[in-house]
């Protein structure tokens, strides 16, 4: 049985809040020089665009004003494309 939309949208919440409050908290270069935030921020973009496939298509349609395809398409990038991944993305993508 698939979860409840409101589920998947707490775990989005959380990923956005988590790299939105790191990235606020050091500067860009020092976000560059810190491989664990790198990974940790490219983990949160996985789990946001994961969570955002698992709504159902009904959901999204009702909230066509959320980039939901976008925010799949950067999951979908980031799990099959991790060799050409620019470290910029992360924080770009926030």
């Amino acid at each position: 049985m698939s979860k409840l939309p409101l589920e998947y949208l707490k775990h989005i919440l959380e990923e956005i809040e988590f790299i939105i409050n790191e990235l606020n908290s050091i500067s860009e270069d020092d976000f560059y020089k810190n491989p664990v935030l790198k990974r940790a921020s490219v983990r949160s973009l996985e789990i946001i665009g994961e969570a955002t496939k698992n709504i159902s298509d009904a959901f999204r349609e009702r909230h066509s004003n959320v980039d939901w395809k976008n925010m799949a398409r950067m999951r979908d990038k980031l799990i099959h494309h991790y060799f050409g991944i620019n470290v910029f993305t992360p924080q770009a993508s926030v």
